[in-house]
């Protein structure tokens, strides 16, 4: 196939998409980084939320936050992993030939791991939820918004994925159709 070596859309992209792919291995290890200082400095955290929040249950909250944190880690690695699968597909878009098996389950998996991406923000939203209904009526000035449940942006990607999995495939098995024909 013909190579498109100067579309700067597609050197855009793969910017953008190196962009993402840096920030979300960033966040994923901050956020390992972060849970075992926040246990092993939970004496000092500890410390200064029972200044700033008299009555919050320490052991449960901290427990809380590492559990965000560890989630987190499983949301950034999903969309790692999308943004990745994404870039690949771009290169198969540069070099000329992007019907090809490949990028149909590629799709497919981006698909599975944007419904991955919602189910892990569930339980985030359920326990920012919780932590925000821990601190109502503390004497903290942190006004907390939790935003939980699924998304419909996110299910409406999931299902544009999983059809466009299944163009690429139909258009791979044409393209092996016709080349078989010639």
């Amino acid at each position: 196939m013909v190579s498109i070596t100067r579309d700067p859309l597609l050197a855009i992209a793969k910017g953008v998409l190196y962009f993402l792919m840096g920030i979300t291995a960033f966040a994923a290890a901050v956020c390992l980084v972060a849970i075992p200082a926040l246990f092993i400095f939970q004496n000092d955290i500890a410390g200064e939320l029972a200044r700033d929040a008299p009555g919050l249950a320490m052991p449960q909250l901290l427990t809380a936050l590492g559990l965000v944190l560890l989630l987190v880690i499983g949301l950034m690695a999903a969309l790692f992993r999308i943004f990745l699968l994404l870039r690949r597909i771009v290169d198969t878009v540069g070099q000329g030939d992007p019907f090809v098996p490949e990028n149909a389950r590629r799709l497919t998996q981006m698909a599975w791991l944007s419904l991955g991406v919602q189910l892990i923000s569930l339980p985030i939203g359920a326990i920012g939820l919780w932590i925000a209904r821990a601190t109502e009526g503390t004497d903290t000035n942190v006004d907390v918004h939790v935003d939980g449940g699924l998304s419909g942006n996110g299910l409406l990607l999931m299902l544009i994925l999983f059809i466009l999995a299944r163009v690429f495939r139909q258009g791979a098995a044409m393209r092996a159709e016709l080349e078989g024909t010639v």
